[in-house]
């Protein structure tokens, strides 16, 4: 093997190399945009509170501090007992900077260790409430 030949060889493999770098980087976005994870605190059911199946509620928490830039803004609910976050959606895909969302209290076994769970960036959890019939 020449060695003109082993230099092509190196220099066609650095500008290769140095391809698909310049590539992999002009990919890249300039400026990655922060994102803040929000948890607003649920104040409706609090302790105490008394559903009754078949009713329809006004579930609300705080949106007073939200950050500018939230993570994801779409927001679901869902019912827990005691300490299992139940399949059953009560609302979802609206926006979690409403604070307060109308759902339909479902038909489940009467007990005083429900939850809600509001979903957007994360899971905040309500204070425990009953459901009765």
């Amino acid at each position: 093997m020449s060695q003109t030949s082993s230099l092509s060889k190196i220099l066609l493999f650095a500008f290769a190399f140095f391809g698909v770098l310049f590539q992999f980087a002009a990919a890249l976005p300039a400026e990655m945009e922060r994102r803040d994870v929000f948890t607003p605190p649920v104040l409706y059911p609090h302790a105490g509170t008394v559903w009754y199946k078949g009713q329809t509620h006004n579930v609300t928490w705080d949106v007073s501090w939200h950050p500018v830039n939230i993570t994801n803004k779409i927001g679901r609910i869902q019912l827990r007992k005691g300490e299992i976050t139940t399949p059953l959606i009560l609302q979802a895909g609206f926006d979690i900077l409403l604070g307060r969302i109308e759902v339909h209290v479902p038909w489940v076994e009467p007990g005083d260790d429900y939850s809600l769970v509001l979903f957007g960036d994360s899971g905040d959890f309500s204070a425990q409430f009953t459901i009765l019939e």
